[in-house]
């Protein structure tokens, strides 16, 4: 409440939203290395890519809740 008469409640928003999104493309780049989804993959088996980029997107988008949104 306090930053909302303030009048600093969107600063706010929109550093947790940069962090968020930040976190999650860092987070997504890193995990799909780590799994070996690469655009090879991609090309070979479509379907696999995109099984795994979908468990990956998923775990990522967990996290960064857990961590920056609900903390």
């Amino acid at each position: 409440m306090n930053l909302f008469t303030s009048g600093r409640l969107n600063e706010y928003l929109a550093s947790v939203d940069a962090l968020a999104v930040d976190m999650f493309f860092r987070l997504a780049t890193k995990y799909s290395d780590r799994q070996g989804v690469t655009e090879q993959l991609k090309s070979e088996n479509q379907f696999l890519w995109i099984q795994k980029m979908n468990n990956i997107l998923a775990c990522v988008r967990e996290v960064v809740e857990n961590d920056i949104i609900y903390s």
